[in-house]
C-alpha cells in the first residue's frame, strides 16, 4: 500500500524559509514522477516541482529560482526546499507519485498523494 507522508509546513513571515519533506512507502517503482503541489482557499491544485525519474525536474515559473525539490533514494524520501518565500505561497502542500515517467508537472496524472501540510507565509 502506497503511502506518502508530507511533514515541515509551518507559519514564517515572507522571505523566510521552510523545507518540506515527504516520506514515502510501500512502492518500488523504476520509472515515476514524485511531484509537489499546492492547493490556496478557493484555488484550483497547481504544481510547484516535480522530479522524473531520470533526474530532471521542474518548476512552476512562480517558484523557480527560489524552490528546490530534492529526493533521497536511500531513505524514499522527497524534499521541497523553499526559500524567500512570499505570502502568495500560503497553501496546503501536497507530495505525489505516479509509476510513469513523463508529464510530471499535471496534478490529474498522479496517482498517489499524501494528506499535505499546511505552509502560512505573513507578510
Amino acid at each position: 500500500q502506497v503511502q506518502l507522508v508530507e511533514s515541515g509546513g509551518g507559519s514564517v513571515q515572507a522571505g523566510g524559509s521552510l523545507r518540506l519533506s515527504c516520506a514515502a512507502s510501500g512502492y518500488t517503482y523504476s520509472r515515476y514522477c514524485m511531484g509537489w503541489f499546492r492547493q490556496a482557499p478557493g484555488k484550483e491544485r497547481e504544481g510547484v516541482a516535480s522530479i522524473d525519474s531520470d533526474g530532471s525536474t521542474g518548476y512552476a515559473h512562480s517558484v523557480k529560482g527560489r524552490f528546490t525539490i530534492s529526493q533521497d533514494n536511500a531513505k524514499n524520501t522527497l524534499y521541497l526546499q523553499m526559500n524567500s518565500l512570499k505570502p502568495e505561497d500560503t497553501a496546503m502542500y501536497y507530495c505525489a507519485t505516479k509509476p510513469r515517467r513523463g508529464l510530471c508537472e499535471r496534478p490529474n496524472l498522479y496517482n498517489y498523494w499524501g494528506q499535505g501540510t499546511q505552509v502560512t507565509v505573513s507578510s
